[in-house]
Order: C-alpha cells, then structure tokens, then sequence
C-alpha cells in the first residue's frame, strides 16, 4: 500500500477527468496490486460527487476465457461490455497485471475475434469517442522487472512522471501544435530508418494527462497514403503475448510492403493482415516527457520518452481523422536520442529536431528538457 495512491487519484479525477457530478465512471482494474489505487479512486469518484461502478479483473482470466471461447462467445461477451460502456461518461483503466506474457498462448484466431468484437466496437470506435477516459499501468513488480530497476526506484519514478504538472507541461506543447498544424511534409531518419509523410490539414492534439498518465505527446496522423520509407522501432515492445527488441517496416504509399523483426515475422504478418486498415498508419506523434528517457517495453510510457517519435499501425483516432478503421491500434517507438543512434526531423525541409533535441527557434526553449523540468509536481487540492 502506497501513500502516493491517494494523490494520485486526485490527479486522475480532478484533472484527468474534471469529473462532474452525476457522471459514472467505469474503473477497470486489472491486478490484485491495483487494490489500493482502486479503493481511493472510488473514494475521489464519490467525494467529488460521482458514481463509480468498479469492474475488478486480471490478464489470467481473460486468458482462460479467450483459450476456451468459440467466436460467437466472444461476440456475445462484446456485446455486454458495449451495452455496459454505453452507460458511461467516465473510463478509468488500470493496468498492473504481474505477467504481461499472461495471453501468449492464446490462439491468434482467438486474438482476432477479441479484437473484431470487443477492442475495436467498444473501445476504439465507442469508449475512445464518447467518454471522457484515462489510462494508466501500476508499478507492480512485474514493471519494475521489464524496467529492470528496483521495485522502489521503479515507484519513485512511476509517480514522478504521473505527477508531473500538466497544466504547465501542456502549455509548453502549444509552439509544437502550432507549428505542426502548418506543416505539410515531414521527413525522420535514423539508424536504418528514412521515412517521409505528409500531415497536412490533419488535426494536431496535445496529450497533457487527460487521456494517459504518463503523458507527454502532440499527435496528429499522416495523410494515410503518403508514408514512404522505412522506419526501424528501436524501442522493445510486447503485443499480444509477444515481444519484440526492434521492428524494421517499410512502407509504399502508406501500405506495409516489407518488414523485418528482431524474431516471429510470421507473428507480425498475422497482426498486420487483421484487417485492411491494420497495415497503414493511424497515427503519428513526437514524445515529450522531460523524465523519460529508456524503453521498458510498456507502450504508455515508451511512445512518450523525451527525443522519441512513434506511429501506430491501425485505427486513427477521431480527433486526428486520416480515415484509417481497424481493429488494431499499436503504437510503435523509434527513438532519435544519441545513446539510440540519433536522427533529425525536418518540417518542409527545415531541420526542427536534432538527435532528440529541439533546435527549431520556436521550439527549443519551450521543450527543452531543463524548461520542462522546471515545474512542479502536480499537487492537486482535497476533495471537497
């Protein structure tokens, strides 16, 4: 039980939420070592005049449901977190399984009808478009294992950067949205990676702790037919039971035509055959978290490391509209910093990132890492 977990439900409802009286929340919680977080997040939720509705879980039964289910259970199964989903205006998820190798021997076909009826109808096209929603891991021990730390460095820094002062941080963002919004081609290189898109007239968002904690990102998505390149994902990811140390694609007007992996380019082929829309882009972003520099092969922390960029392959959100629809939507993270081989970003041909570091007149005062780290600590006040 950690202390720390009750500020940091203040975060999640007062700043990630705003939540409002009369709102229900959904609390999604997977792992017995949520049970602290959860019970506080209740706590906020009620006191600040909400109704929440927890929904306690774990990686290890979905597993058993998804290795024993034929297609129409799982449709069915769908349906009731759809019908539930639609009665809510809040969803708070939580995840701090202690094995994120718990779904590995779960069948791809299995994979695919939870994908097809249930993650693309519930989430991606309902709970990510109609509820005000935030999502965030825990420091079990099976995090601070990927990150290979401590149980308690791994703590310290898990609250650090949930607890960073978004208000300000979000400020910071604005040259960066704004300069995007005016851009129209874009081109990345780095070790084995030459990539060159198009972002114009394509919504730019800023990610400033209402939708994830850790946060740090200004998204937007390419025109979905002008990807042309290749991109190595030098950060290590797990999808589906599966990791990964690097993934090399490359990519014909926006399509997948060619990929190599660190191991199982079977697996990856299957992923990207799920649907159309799974071999073309849905999203494009620059990290920006001042406290996040290495890869612990979590996607919530690693696509918002400081000098990183990522992509994700599938299902655009709606707020950055390319018209890309899939069932998938997995976030990939090349990172440009010098430890991880460097790399520049060009905005119509003028260089505006070097080797991780912001060099772009009106960006590299705002988001250096010393003015990002300038702030405080978000200290939100009590309930009440």
């Amino acid at each position: 039980m950690d202390p720390r977990d009750e500020r940091l439900a203040r975060v999640v409802v007062e700043y990630s939420l705003s939540l409002q009286p009369g709102e229900r929340v959904l609390l999604d919680f997977r792992g017995s070592s949520t049970e602290n977080l959860l019970l506080e997040t209740v706590t906020g939720v009620t006191e600040a005049g909400g109704v929440p509705f927890p929904l306690v879980g774990d990686d290890s039964i979905g597993r058993r449901f998804l290795r024993a289910a034929d297609e129409e259970q799982v449709k069915s199964w769908g349906k009731i977190h759809d019908v539930l989903m639609r009665q809510m205006q809040c969803y708070v998820r939580v995840n701090g399984t202690d094995n994120p190798f718990d779904s590995s021997d779960v069948s791809e076909e299995a994979r695919k009808w939870e994908r097809e009826h249930y993650m693309r109808p519930v989430h991606l096209e309902y709970r990510v478009r109609n509820t005000k929603w935030v999502v965030l891991r825990y420091p079990s021990n099976s995090m601070a294992q990927q990150a290979r730390m401590s149980r308690e460095a791994f703590a310290d820094l898990y609250y650090e950067v949930c607890t960073l002062d978004y208000e300000r941080f979000s400020r910071a963002m604005d040259p960066l949205k704004s300069l995007m919004e005016r851009t129209d081609r874009v081109r990345l290189t780095a070790k084995d990676t030459d990539v060159t898109l198009s972002i114009k007239d394509i919504d730019v968002v800023k990610c400033d702790g209402h939708m994830n904690l850790p946060d740090g990102e200004v998204f937007t998505a390419p025109v979905r037919e002008s990807v042309d390149g290749v991109i190595t994902y030098n950060s290590g990811t797990i999808f589906g039971g599966t990791s990964w140390d690097w993934i090399r694609l490359t990519f014909e007007k926006g399509k997948i035509v060619d990929l190599e992996a660190s191991n199982d380019p079977d697996k990856l082929r299957e992923i990207f055959a799920t649907d159309e829309g799974a071999s073309y882009v849905g999203e494009f972003s620059f990290g920006l978290h001042p406290s996040l520099h290495r890869p612990i092969r979590d996607t919530l922390f690693d696509e918002k490391i400081y000098g990183s960029f990522h992509t994700a392959l599938g299902q655009c959100y709606n707020t950055a509209e390319n018209g890309n629809r899939s069932a998938i939507h997995w976030d990939l993270v090349c990172i440009q910093t010098e430890e991880y081989g460097g790399g520049n970003v060009w905005f119509d041909g003028e260089l505006v990132r070097e080797n991780g570091h912001w060099v772009h007149p009106e960006l590299r005062d705002a988001l250096s890492i010393e003015a990002l780290n300038a702030g405080e600590r978000r200290e939100p006040e009590p309930v009440g």
